[in-house]
Order: C-alpha cells, then sequence, then structure tokens
C-alpha cells in the first residue's frame, strides 16, 4: 500500500480552509501553494523578495519533514498578482533552483489576499533513503 500522509504548518489557513502544507503520495511529495505569511507569527512582509524568501523557507521545512529538499524538485509554479514583482526574486528562485532546474511555470493572478505578493507550489520525488538536501 502506498504511504499517504499529510504535513501541517501550523498555517490558521489549513485548519481554516481544510487542506496541508504538503502531502506525501508515495515517492512524490506535493507542497501546496505557498505564500510569504510566517505562520508562527501569521505576519508578511510588505517586500516581495522578503515573501519569496518566506515561502522558501517554509517550503524547504514541508520539504525535509517529507524526507526531501530543493534537489528533489521536479516541478514549481510562481503564482504573483502583478507580473513586474517577479524579475526581483529571481536570485532567490535561483539560489534554491538554479542547479536544480525543475520544470516551471510563473503565472500572473490574483491572490487570496491583498497582502500575499507571491505563492509558490512545488511538487518533490523523493528519492529513496537519500538524504534530505535543501
Amino acid at each position: 500500500m502506498t504511504e499517504r500522509r499529510a504535513i501541517l504548518s501550523g498555517s490558521t489557513f489549513e485548519e481554516q480552509i481544510g487542506y496541508a502544507r504538503a502531502v506525501v503520495d508515495g515517492d512524490t511529495v506535493h507542497v501546496s501553494g505557498t505564500t510569504g505569511f510566517d505562520y508562527a507569527t501569521m505576519t508578511i512582509s510588505e517586500d516581495v523578495v522578503e515573501q519569496a524568501e518566506q515561502c522558501l523557507r517554509t517550503i524547504a521545512a514541508a520539504l525535509a519533514e517529507a524526507g526531501c529538499g530543493f534537489a528533489d524538485v521536479v516541478r514549481v509554479r510562481y503564482l504573483l498578482p502583478e507580473r513586474a514583482d517577479f524579475e526581483p526574486c529571481w536570485p532567490v528562485l535561483r539560489r534554491c533552483f538554479g542547479e536544480v532546474r525543475p520544470a516551471a511555470t510563473m503565472q500572473v493572478c490574483g491572490l487570496a489576499d491583498p497582502r500575499m505578493r507571491i505563492e509558490i507550489e512545488v511538487t518533490a520525488r523523493r528519492r529513496g533513503t537519500s538524504a534530505p538536501t535543501g
């Protein structure tokens, strides 16, 4: 039977909406769209680059709990309300994904809260018993 388990980050949104930060389904890890909220304090920076960094910290924690890391990411989706906010984030994104080169999509769309300036979703594939990275 394939392992399926939920990973929770403690975000109040997970409880209010009814979802998990990530779901491990066998060797695949699906990380939900993650915004720049610091879920411990439920605060969010106004700066899009700082939001991107927080997104990646939250994603890294979920991946680590799933037994993998950024090196295992095969797909990333970037969602931003403002097209112009994407390029300033590139250096931060490149630090995590530049060597990995996952399939990627950027979409301009509305997000759930007007303070949210970027949302990042990833899919990773766990590779057996390899040590977590990222």
